[in-house]
């Protein structure tokens, strides 16, 4: 049995899987904010208590905001902040008497498509989540890529790729920079699209352009000319077989329409085969690909 959780800044999850994959168990509770040692005890409760649930002993993988740094073999780049500079790989092994597996959130997402989602047998794919931020994984043959630093996929925090004037030097990014991908493709980008970030949210300018709204369309017609450009400079470096949308924006379906239609125009070859798709497992992605961080 595999068991992985998802450890978000307002809730943890966890989930059981049995051998093929199907769900055996399942608990969510709220995320205990800025507290590092309750967060870890909140985890060992939850494995305790899935164990219970199943009768069984699981291997445990966790996906988390952040990555274990390669230098320091602590937590970094972790937006739940309390978790930055603590040895959480360490101190969760401690507690639950075994080895566990950690790995970013966007990730996870990446290797739970990759494995039985709809990225399944691609030897090459690009997991993207499009919500509050904008992150991204990479499955290669079956395998997760993490890196030499632990930032693979990170293609967030790289610039939005041939700007127009309107765009330079972009917004500013909470990393430091200007101009970041995720500045433009996260929620409060599609309300920076549509003229007002104080205004409708990223939803209900989706709903808009459903119903017809001008305004809106235009917005959304904007934000996949920018996406179509940040995954073009994917597919000219990774060349992936398939890249898959998650996250809240993910499911604005006119972008699985514009977005191939529009990318052409920046992929450095006669035609693009990249096929854009959806998330097979919705949310559940996430807590799905920790539990698949231990292979069989």
């Amino acid at each position: 049995m595999r068991i992985g959780i998802d450890l978000g800044g307002t809730k943890i999850e966890a989930i059981a899987l049995g051998a093929d994959g199907s769900e055996r168990a399942r608990r969510r509770i709220d995320a205990p904010r800025g507290d590092y040692a309750r967060s870890v005890r909140a985890i060992a409760d939850l494995v305790e208590a899935v164990e219970l649930d199943t009768g069984e002993r699981g291997s445990v993988g966790i996906g988390m905001p952040g990555t274990i740094s390669p230098a320091t073999g602590r937590i970094k780049n972790a937006n739940s902040t309390w978790l930055n500079g603590e040895p959480l790989n360490d101190d969760l092994a401690r507690v639950l008497n075994r080895p566990v597996r950690l790995a970013n959130d966007a990730n996870c997402f990446a290797l739970s498509e990759a494995t039985d989602g709809a990225a399944a047998g691609a030897a090459v794919m690009f997991g993207v989540i499009i919500g509050t931020g904008c992150g991204g994984g990479v499955v290669v043959h079956g395998r997760l890529l993490t890196g030499a630093n632990a930032v693979a996929g990170e293609w967030g925090h790289n610039g939005l790729p041939w700007p127009d004037a309107s765009e330079w030097p972009g917004p500013p990014c909470y990393c430091g920079l200007r101009g970041c991908i995720e500045t433009f493709l996260s929620g409060r980008g599609l309300q920076m699209a549509h003229g007002d970030v104080e205004g409708p949210s990223a939803i209900e300018i989706a709903d808009r352009a459903a119903a017809g709204d001008a305004g809106a369309v235009a917005a959304i017609d904007l934000y996949a000319r920018r996406l179509a450009r940040a995954l073009a400079s994917v597919i000219n470096i990774l060349d992936p077989e398939v890249v898959v949308l998650g996250g809240g924006l993910s499911n604005i379906e006119p972008l699985y329409d514009l977005v191939p239609r529009y990318w052409p125009d920046w992929v450095f070859s006669d035609r693009v085969d990249t096929r854009l798709l959806r998330a097979r497992h919705g949310d559940s992605s996430g807590v799905r690909g920790a539990a698949w961080l231990w292979p069989g």
